[in-house]
């Protein structure tokens, strides 16, 4: 197949790449790019990777054995995807090797695997193993809402898509990869529409299954390339397609993650995928009850979240952001706020916040109102929001270089929170997008000035 390469992804040392110039450079700008230099102290480096730079299949068999994972058949489709098989890690690792995992130490051949090219793909490693701390998320990716969002709330809480026995699977999008030579996946564009970060796996190649009856546009796209070396993270921008094929024996790491500078992207999947699910259905609108909320959990089940879970998501962001700009006027005085690297990152958090808000409240005549209740005075309240807060501040401290960010919070300043103007002003109790607009406005006025 005859493709157009447009060059290579750039490659440049992490170590020297600030943080507001990655920003600049490439999250800003939706540009791609690897990194070097960012894992030099990762256990999973020392632990997962043998003296001769193999996969350690025998440490991942005696130490985590018994999780459960997702195992790709890179041999055989099954619909849009490859087939996909449950197993645990110690049999996958034996099928790996082809021979009971006690007679090998180590081992790199695939050979064996002749017949089904196994990858393990999406283990939640970190959220199953959170004492084994195999590595720290690059200061660069810090930034990242939709983990520290999940490490304390569920996306969708619909009983009849989330379920309780199931709960690793749903957790988060930090996920660790395991292929032996030749595994591969398939084009896609990643889920949310998210950036990720990937740690070595990975050349980009397209295989004779894309073309431009299933991808619109592919005979005229440009195409990047780039051989990840071991020991070397990229960096995927939202919306990019990308497809992965493993040159050698990999274990990798990757991170799904947006923020202010890509929610935009979720927003516009989130509304795509709507108008899908309700052309798929609309010969039955006329004989549904609940035509509307049959949409909402249908885009649900197959995005992952719906209309109301993202204003719920923005609303407490929003309410999150404002407490940390509270807290910076306390400490370092309102006047202040325009010099301050931090205080600028949050509001600019506020205001990307904002724009989606009023984009949705524009969408309602065509999508309808899509009620959700958040009490902001009993947010307050809620240990897992003070947590949310919490990571938040710390996460800014740590990317604008103030290690003592939040060091001092304290329930009390929260306490501040219930009796601030900003709620008192406006209803403290968020219900649809117009609620949201109204609430971060308010805060626009009262802590930008604008």
């Amino acid at each position: 197949m005859g493709i157009q390469i447009g060059g290579q992804i750039e490659k440049v040392s992490g170590k020297k790449l600030g943080y507001n110039e990655f920003v600049e450079r490439y999250m800003e700008k939706n540009q791609p790019v690897v990194l070097t230099g960012l894992m030099d102290d990762w256990r999973a480096c020392r632990d997962w990777v043998t003296d001769d730079g193999q996969p350690n299949l025998q440490f991942f068999a005696t130490h985590f054995g018994k999780s459960k994972v997702q195992v790709a058949d890179c041999g055989t489709r099954e619909f849009t995807d490859q087939k996909r098989m449950e197993m645990t890690v110690a049999d996958f690792v034996e099928q790996w090797l082809g021979d009971p995992i006690q007679e090998h130490s180590n081992a790199s051949s695939h050979e064996a695997m002749s017949k089904e090219l196994l990858y393990l793909k999406d283990w939640h490693f970190v959220k199953e193993y959170p004492e084994y701390e195999a590595y720290t998320t690059p200061l660069l990716f810090c930034d990242d809402w939709l983990n520290m969002y999940l490490d304390n709330y569920h996306m969708h809480n619909d009983p009849n898509i989330y379920s309780e026995n199931n709960e690793i699977s749903c957790s988060d999008y930090r996920f660790v990869y395991m292929g032996a030579k030749g595994t591969w996946t398939p084009l896609h564009a990643d889920v949310f529409r998210s950036y990720s970060w990937n740690m070595k796996s990975c050349v980009y190649n397209i295989f004779d299954d894309v073309s431009e009856t299933n991808v619109p546009g592919f005979a005229k796209a440009i195409w990047l390339e780039s051989i990840q070396e071991p020991n070397e993270i990229i960096f995927v921008p939202s919306g990019w397609y990308h497809q992965v094929h493993n040159l050698e024996d990999t274990i990798s790491i990757n991170h799904n993650w947006f923020n202010a500078y890509n929610i935009r992207w979720v927003w516009d999947l989130l509304l795509r995928d709507y108008y899908e699910a309700k052309e798929y259905i609309e010969d039955i609108k006329d004989i549904c009850d609940d035509f509307e909320g049959l949409c909402q959990r249908n885009l649900a089940a197959n995005t992952g979240m719906n209309f109301s879970d993202f204003l719920i998501f923005l609303a407490r962001f929003s309410l999150a952001n404002l407490i940390q700009l509270h807290y910076f006027a306390r400490k370092n005085g309102n006047h202040t706020r325009h010099s301050s690297p931090i205080a600028q990152n949050f509001t600019f958090n506020l205001a990307s916040i904002q724009k989606i808000a009023s984009n949705i409240k524009s969408m309602e005549d065509q999508t309808g109102s899509h009620g959700f209740h958040l009490d902001f005075r009993e947010a307050l309240n809620d240990p897992k929001f003070f947590k949310l807060c919490t990571v938040l501040g710390r996460q800014y401290g740590m990317v604008h270089m103030e290690p003592d960010w939040n060091c001092d919070t304290k329930k009390a300043w929260l306490d501040d929170m219930r009796y601030m103007e900003i709620l008192g002003t406006c209803s403290s109790e968020v219900s649809t997008a117009s609620d949201l607009v109204k609430f971060v406005e308010h805060a626009v006025v009262e802590f930008m000035g604008v």
